[in-house]
C-alpha cells in the first residue's frame, strides 16, 4: 500500500457569488490540472438569512455536472427544463447540464436562521458535453451510511466503498464522493485508487493526515528566531482543502474533537478545459458557440 502524501493544504477563501452570496471556495475558475476532473468547489454556510438568501437565480450552464449537497436549511430549485423542488438537509442533486439549461437555486435558512452546503462541479469529457440534460435528486435517507468497528462513519453520495454504493449513477467521471466522520483521536485508512485525483475538505473538528515520509500533519516552512528555515507540522481543521498526491490510501488522524471531511476522488478526463463561468467546453470556438446560442434564444434544445 502507498499513503498519498499531502501536496498543499489551503483555507477556502471568502468570495460571493450569485446575486450576493457570501460563500468560501475550495478551488476553481483555472485551477483544474491537480483537481481534474473537478472544476470549482464551494462551501455555501451562514447563520443569517442576509448572507445567503439573495440566492442564485436564473443562469446558464453547459458542459458541465454539477453536485450540490445540502447539510442545513433548504435549497429550492428550479430549470428552464420545468424541473422543480426543495432539497432539504442530508439531499443531494447531482445535475448534469449536458447541452444546456438554465437554472436557479435559492437557500433558505432551518428555523434558526442556518444553513449550510457544498457545491461542487465535476467536468463533462468532449464526448458528453452536448448530452441531454438530466437530474439525479437523492434525498438523505437513501443514502447509505456505513460504521466500521472504532465508529468512523461514511455517507457514500457516489461510487463503491466499504462494499456499499452510493445511490448515484451513470455520472461520466466516476466520482467518489464520501462525507467522514472519523471520532476523537482515532486513526483512519481510507482507499484511493491510485489513478484518481483526491482532495479531502474539512468542515467540522480538526485532524492531521499522515504524508508518505513525514508523521501526522502538514509540513510548511516558517522562518525561525535567527533566520533559519523550519518545518512546522500542522493540524487541519474547519473550512481546510487538502489535495493529495498519488498513491492508494488516506490516512487520517482525528484531534480531540473528532474530524468531519468530504475526500472525493475521480479519474482524470485529460483533456483542454476552455471557462466561460459557468459554461465549460474543450475549446474557445466551443465557448463563442455557447454565447451565440445564447443570444439567439437556441442554448435550451
Amino acid at each position: 500500500m502507498s499513503i498519498r502524501a499531502v501536496k498543499r493544504h489551503d483555507v477556502s477563501r471568502p468570495t460571493m457569488e450569485g446575486a450576493g452570496v457570501r460563500l468560501r471556495r475550495g478551488f476553481g475558475f483555472g485551477e483544474t490540472q491537480e483537481f481534474d476532473p473537478f472544476l470549482l468547489f464551494d462551501d455555501f454556510r451562514g447563520d443569517h438569512p442576509r448572507d445567503y438568501a439573495a440566492g442564485f437565480p436564473w443562469h446558464p450552464h453547459r458542459g458541465i455536472e454539477t453536485i450540490t449537497y445540502v447539510l442545513a436549511g433548504e435549497v429550492e430549485h428550479g430549470d428552464s427544463l420545468g424541473n422543480r423542488g426543495v432539497m432539504g438537509a442530508g439531499d443531494v442533486q447531482w445535475m448534469t447540464a449536458g447541452r444546456g439549461i438554465l437554472h436557479q437555486e435559492m437557500p433558505r435558512g432551518d428555523s434558526q436562521g442556518r444553513m449550510h452546503g457544498f457545491q461542487l462541479w465535476a467536468n463533462l469529457p468532449s464526448r458528453l458535453k452536448m448530452t441531454a440534460p438530466r437530474y439525479q435528486d437523492i434525498r438523505s435517507a437513501d443514502i447509505p451510511t456505513v460504521t466500521d468497528d472504532d465508529g468512523t462513519a461514511v455517507r457514500i453520495v457516489s461510487g463503491e466503498f466499504w462494499g456499499r454504493s452510493g445511490p448515484v449513477e451513470g455520472v461520466a467521471a466516476d466520482p467518489r464522493y464520501l462525507d467522514v466522520s472519523v471520532p476523537p483521536g482515532k486513526r483512519k485508512r481510507l482507499k484511493v485508487e491510485v489513478d484518481r485525483h483526491a482532495f479531502a475538505y474539512v468542515f467540522a473538528g480538526a485532524g492531521q493526515f499522515l504524508g508518505a515520509s513525514q508523521p501526522f500533519g502538514v509540513l510548511t516552512e516558517k522562518e525561525g528566531p535567527d533566520g533559519e528555515e523550519i518545518l512546522v507540522r500542522e493540524t487541519v481543521g474547519n473550512r481546510s482543502l487538502v489535495v493529495f498526491d498519488r498513491g492508494d490510501e488516506v490516512i487520517v488522524e482525528a484531534g480531540p474533537e473528532g474530524v468531519r471531511f468530504l475526500l472525493v476522488s475521480g479519474r482524470p478526463l485529460e483533456e483542454p478545459v476552455a471557462w466561460h463561468g459557468p459554461i465549460v467546453m474543450n475549446t474557445e470556438d466551443e465557448i463563442r458557440q455557447a454565447l451565440a446560442d445564447l443570444r439567439s434564444g437556441s442554448f435550451i434544445r
